[in-house]
């Protein structure tokens, strides 16, 4: 397991940086609301690949619905951390 993978945090920069190389842009040009697709031209292929990249470095398992909802760094940041939680502590997501 690679150490983020062990953790529920989720570094911010450490994403970003990893999100741009895959876009092939600037940290500065991958802001924390630009959306991927409207905001950044990332296409189908280019998602695939940023998909890829995610669960690999994460341990995690993006469905069709994840990637949806991850439109920009933050939701994807926001999306990942929750995953992370989750896996770590199940029965915080359950209710008596």
């Amino acid at each position: 397991m690679t150490e983020t993978s062990k953790s529920t945090a989720v570094d911010l920069e450490r994403l970003r940086a990893t999100i741009a190389e895959v876009l092939e842009l600037d940290l500065d040009e991958l802001t924390d609301d630009a959306r991927f697709v409207e905001d950044l031209g990332v296409d189908s292929l280019i998602g695939l690949e940023l998909q890829i990249t995610l669960e690999v470095r994460y341990g995690v398992s993006l469905t069709e619905d994840d990637l949806r909802r991850a439109t920009s760094l933050r939701t994807a940041h926001a999306l990942l951390t929750a995953m992370l939680a989750e896996r770590s502590y199940p029965a915080a997501k359950r209710t008596p």
